[in-house]
């Protein structure tokens, strides 16, 4: 679905969060993305969480630290 990294990556922006690192795999059905990002607090990765669930086209989302 075109556009939904560009969407992800604005989750993380518009928080100022720094993207270190991004692994994307795609196939005609479905696509995945694992992002590492700077070290930010355990409390907003909740509401970073609900976020990135919030972006269209996600089907899910894990957060790890």
């Amino acid at each position: 679905q075109p556009g939904v990294l560009s969407r992800v990556n604005d989750v993380f922006s518009a928080r100022g969060i720094n993207v270190a690192a991004q692994f994307l795999q795609t196939s005609p059905r479905i696509g995945y993305v694992v992002i590492d990002v700077d070290t930010r607090p355990r409390d907003e990765s909740r509401t970073l969480k609900s976020a990135l669930d919030a972006v269209d086209g996600t089907i899910r989302t894990r957060v790890l630290y």
